[in-house]
């Protein structure tokens, strides 16, 4: 470990904003010996992005399973007695 600590540029933290976990591993091993405390924001930044991408993508499918059967069906758009009677009056020849 060096005796001083050299401060790296922010624009490092592009990194793991678009590449993720990825992003974040390369930055971190990049920086680990000039910016250390850089280098472990970088991995926590590229872990909880990578977090929030699959929780955005597997929650919504997950809740509806859950919920979808507590909602009642709207019986309001099935057609009434007199439609089913004029449609099976219907002749196809």
């Amino acid at each position: 470990m060096c005796a001083y600590e050299y401060r790296r540029s922010r624009w490092w933290f592009l990194l793991p904003i678009f590449l993720h976990v990825i992003g974040g591993v390369i930055a971190y091993f990049a920086l680990k010996q000039d910016d250390p405390s850089k280098a472990k924001n970088c991995l926590y930044l590229g872990i909880t992005l990578t977090a929030v991408g699959i929780l955005i993508i597997f929650l919504p499918p997950i809740l509806f399973i859950l919920f979808a059967t507590s909602i009642p069906p709207p019986f309001d758009i099935f057609p009434s007695e007199d439609l089913i009677f004029l449609n099976s009056s219907l002749e196809i020849r």
